[in-house]
């Protein structure tokens, strides 16, 4: 909800900083792969109940993963780039509420359904991306993408805001994460609502 209107404030001193590892020789892929691994490290340390330091590794997740695209646009956007930001996305959503799994027995039933939230979001979300690419539709609300970005109620900004609570007051995390488990199944209806008013009845062009 918050991602496009965000864009204007990050997207400047981040193209700056993408620039800069570009003409450092630094690839968009290897900034993905480092989020990856940094991603990864924050589920870890949630696991251990090192909550602070997977605030700060969560962070420079979200800073690296912003980073990865600037270099792109700093360079050239390729399909694989953008098939790594996505996946390393995802991974990266699932792998915090399996550290609050991991971390107390208490989380296990509202991680579980967290997950199962984020994966319908990632579903809609990537099959309204595939049929709005068949069909030659573009938006730039979210910045220069390798493919179709739709909006919804639960997006990158909201789920990072969300983690941060988890992690500030993990005591609550079986709360806060039944909670966005149902805002993200309201994006998932809000989402195939959109997918209906788009495609519904229509061919596509060509």
């Amino acid at each position: 909800m918050f991602d496009a209107r965000l864009r204007p404030l990050i997207d400047p001193p981040l193209n700056a900083a993408g620039r800069w590892l570009a003409r450092r020789g630094v690839t968009a892929n290897a900034v993905s792969l480092t989020g990856i691994a940094v991603g990864v490290a924050a589920a870890v340390a949630i696991a251990h109940s090192h909550f602070m330091l997977a605030l700060g590794l969560i962070i420079a997740n979200r800073v690296l993963d912003g980073l990865d695209g600037a270099v792109a646009r700093a360079t050239r956007l390729t399909d694989f780039g953008g098939y790594l930001d996505i996946v390393g996305d995802f991974l990266f959503y699932v792998a915090v509420p399996v550290g609050f799994a991991l971390a107390s027995p208490a989380n296990l039933l509202p991680a579980l359904l967290l997950v199962a939230s984020f994966t319908l979001t990632g579903i809609s979300f990537l099959a309204f991306a595939v049929i709005a690419g068949k069909r030659g539709l573009e938006t730039a609300a979210h910045g220069r993408k390798s493919f179709f970005y739709d909006t919804g109620l639960a997006e990158g900004t909201e789920t990072i805001a969300i983690f941060i609570a988890m992690l500030l007051w993990p005591a609550h995390f079986p709360v806060i994460a039944l909670a966005y488990a149902g805002l993200c199944l309201v994006t998932v209806v809000q989402r195939s609502l959109a997918a209906w008013h788009s495609f519904a009845g229509e061919s596509p062009p060509g």
